[in-house]
């Protein structure tokens, strides 16, 4: 199991019940987010749907949040969606100047 560095994921009760189901907890790296599978979900969505938003109340951003992942999960083994996908992520992040893990790129006046 992937998990980042978060340090909930470290204790002694995530590390007794892995051990008990026989599961390997594997840490990513520090500043890895593109070698931890969860952040294909997480990186989108914030990108899409709360960056920059000022939703009215909780229920309208949680409809807004919950939104594509129900495209996703009716989509998800269309190769040509999730090809798109991929690359208008990566166009975004090139137009902002943004790396993969939320940092700028240092741009050189």
């Amino acid at each position: 199991m992937n998990l980042d560095n978060l340090p909930a994921h470290k204790g002694t009760d995530i590390r007794r019940w892995a051990t008990k189901h026989k599961v390997e907890l594997c840490f990513t790296p520090t500043y890895a987010s593109w070698a931890n599978c969860v952040e294909a979900h997480f990186g989108p969505r914030r990108q899409f749907t709360i960056a920059n938003s000022h939703h009215p109340n909780h229920t309208v951003q949680t409809r807004t949040l919950h939104a594509p992942l129900g495209w996703r999960n009716a989509n998800a083994r269309h190769r040509d969606a999730l090809a798109a996908e991929r690359k208008e992520r990566a166009r975004i992040r090139s137009e902002k100047g943004i790396r993969w893990g939320g940092r700028r790129l240092n741009t050189a006046a």
